[in-house]
């Protein structure tokens, strides 16, 4: 800001704000004649609304500014307001074709004051033209959320922060707009360039996972690969109790990019009647050689799931623990065995299994959690969520962007463990087989979506259309 002219950011922001704005009321009969609500707090992100505003009513909108402090409401933009034709209003007009949230940006914390609240609140009751439901746009960040964290204070009404159809984001993306509760509010992210990239200096708090991340990895076989050279992973899951958990985590092994897949263990009938091409024993020790071992998903917690999963630790090549396999961690009996390891282990906890692990949920800050557990296990964690968000113990957090509620249901995790397994054995790096595991996942659970209720199975059928090919 000090090598530019005052006010250039806030207008390079603001001409973003209000283009995104405009093609959002083209796709609702057109900017001229549109109602449009400004939600203005006190700071720039008000300012940037105004300025914004601004632009439409310039456009022949019918803009309307509601300021929660007045005395607060940024004065340059409040004037450039006026000088358009906007006007203020002290309570929510009848219709509106959109609403732009500028209540509150970056700088805030906790969740929404009371009268902001109420608004809120109100939002979705709000329509336009053709009785059309008003359209959210947030401005850089959804208001009251917890930027940093992706926190949002839950409610009985659901109003501890604004959610956004759209969310017009500056400069860089926020961790609330990729990660936790707050990531499904902002909707649609669409981020504008105002110039900061050469000043963005150190790391970033967090990565985003995009398909030519996964494309680039993928470890692709030439016309001298055959099934030994493309890798050989072990699956040691399920149980006479638990056979589909045997057959879905060899599923999504089958789905990725080695070449054989062995499994170990009681659900061997029903492992082969399903996936023939399989290499199937009873026990870890006798499976032979792999790259990979995945282990826990059906396994059991008694006595003769705590020796093959010692065996599985023993093994010098990476470990994926899921499931059981964590649950037989807890107490400590295997923390010996875990310090011996030079080999890299992977685990892939949902919030149950995390709180079993460290006595506590992941809480407010997933990132952080994840991020502690893996320092403090010396592992990468797969921490499974609506945002998947995946650690290393020296300090890296990658957050999925494909996930979706469509694989909430049983045996996904271990379609995912599999797949994992797969990407390991193929000789890629934990962190990176971990981030294109979620992310195959999640995209194979969408494409699954399409065709109706998801199961288990259908993210079997849809990982081997998703892959890179």
């Amino acid at each position: 800001m000090a090598t530019l002219p005052p006010g250039t950011l806030m207008q390079r922001a603001a001409a973003g704000l209000a283009r995104r704005c405009a093609l959002l009321l083209d796709e609702r009969g057109g900017v001229y004649g549109a109602a449009v609500l400004l939600l203005v707090g006190s700071g720039d992100n008000g300012g940037d609304a105004l300025y914004a505003g601004a632009r439409l009513a310039a456009r022949g909108a019918a803009v309307r500014a509601l300021l929660l402090d007045p005395d607060r409401a940024h004065h340059g933009g409040l004037a450039a307001f006026r000088a358009a034709g906007g006007r203020t209003v002290e309570n929510l007009p009848d219709r509106a074709d959109l609403v732009l949230d500028g209540i509150v940006g970056i700088g805030s914390s906790g969740g929404l004051r009371e009268r902001a609240a109420r608004l809120v609140a109100r939002l979705a009751g709000l329509r336009g033209r053709a009785g059309r439901r008003a359209v959210v746009v947030a401005v850089d960040v959804p208001s009251g959320v917890e930027v940093d964290t992706g926190h949002v204070a839950p409610t009985n009404d659901g109003s501890g922060a604004v959610t956004a159809d759209v969310t017009v984001a500056f400069g860089a993306l926020k961790p609330a707009l990729v990660v936790g509760p707050a990531a499904v509010r902002a909707g649609q992210v669409e981020l504008v360039d105002i110039g900061l990239e050469p000043w963005l200096r150190g790391s970033p708090a967090l990565h985003v996972t995009e398909w030519s991340d996964v494309f680039d990895w993928w470890p692709w076989s030439g016309p001298e690969s055959e099934k030994y050279s493309r890798g050989v992973v072990g699956v040691a899951t399920g149980s006479a109790t638990y056979p589909g958990a045997a057959v879905l985590s060899v599923g999504g092994a089958l789905a990725g990019p080695t070449g054989l897949v062995r499994y170990a263990g009681s659900a061997r009938e029903e492992v082969l009647r399903q996936h023939p091409s399989v290499i199937a024993t009873g026990r870890v020790a006798d499976a032979g050689r792999v790259q990979a071992w995945v282990c826990g998903s059906g396994l059991g917690t008694g006595e003769s799931a705590a020796a093959e999963l010692r065996c599985v630790l023993a093994a010098p090549v990476p470990a994926i623990l899921d499931a059981d396999a964590l649950t037989l961690l807890v107490d400590g009996s295997m923390a010996e065995r875990l310090r011996q390891r030079d080999a890299p282990i992977v685990i892939t906890p949902h919030d149950r299994e995390f709180a079993r692990l460290c006595g506590e949920t992941p809480g407010e800050d997933r990132v952080g959690a994840a991020l502690r557990l893996a320092a403090w296990m010396d592992a990468v964690v797969l921490l499974k969520g609506d945002r998947t968000v995946v650690a290393t113990p020296d300090g890296r957090a990658v957050v999925n962007p494909t996930g979706t509620s469509a694989l909430a249901t049983g045996g996904t995790g271990d379609v995912l463990s599999g797949l994992l397994g797969s990407l390991l054995a193929a000789g890629l790096p934990a962190d990176r087989a971990a981030i294109m595991a979620a992310y195959l996942h999640g995209l194979a659970g969408r494409e699954a979506a399409r065709r109706g209720p998801v199961t288990a199975p259908d993210v079997v059928t849809a990982l081997r259309e998703v892959v890179p090919r």
